[in-house]
C-alpha cells in the first residue's frame, strides 16, 4: 500500500514537472503572451519573438499544440498559410501568466538597476 502511494506520488511529480517545464519555458511563455490577442501566422510569431530560431519556434509550437495549449490551422493556399491560436486551455495559461507578466513590466526598471549594480561589482 505504501509503495503504491509512493509510486503514485512519483508519477504525479513527473507529470507536474513536465507541465511546469512547459509553462516556465521562456519561448512558450513568449508565444502564449503573443497569442493572447488572437491568431498569428508562423512568420508573425518569428518576427515578434526576438532571438528565436525557426527550429526552436517549430519545436515550441509543436509542444504547445501537443499539450493542447494552441491549435494549428493550415490554409490550402500557395504558399501554405499556417495560423496558430490559443485554445481555451491555452487562454487559461495566459490568465495564469498575466500577473507575472505585469509584475515583470512593473519592476523591469528596478531589476535593470540591480543588474547594473551587481555587474559593476563583479568586474
Amino acid at each position: 500500500m505504501a509503495v503504491e502511494l509512493m509510486d503514485a506520488a512519483s508519477d504525479e511529480c513527473r507529470t507536474l514537472a513536465t507541465i511546469i517545464g512547459r509553462a516556465g519555458d521562456k519561448w512558450s511563455v513568449m508565444i502564449v503572451i503573443l497569442l493572447r490577442d488572437g491568431p498569428k501566422r508562423f512568420s508573425e510569431i518569428k518576427r515578434a519573438v526576438p532571438g528565436i530560431s525557426q527550429r526552436m519556434l517549430t519545436f515550441t509550437v509543436r509542444g504547445l499544440e501537443r499539450d493542447g495549449l494552441l491549435t494549428r490551422t493550415v490554409y490550402p493556399t500557395t504558399p501554405a498559410r499556417v495560423d496558430y491560436e490559443l485554445t481555451p486551455l491555452g487562454s487559461t495559461m495566459w490568465k495564469a501568466l498575466k500577473p507575472f507578466a505585469e509584475w515583470a513590466r512593473d519592476h523591469a526598471g528596478e531589476i535593470m538597476v540591480a543588474r547594473t549594480a551587481f555587474d559593476s561589482r563583479i568586474e
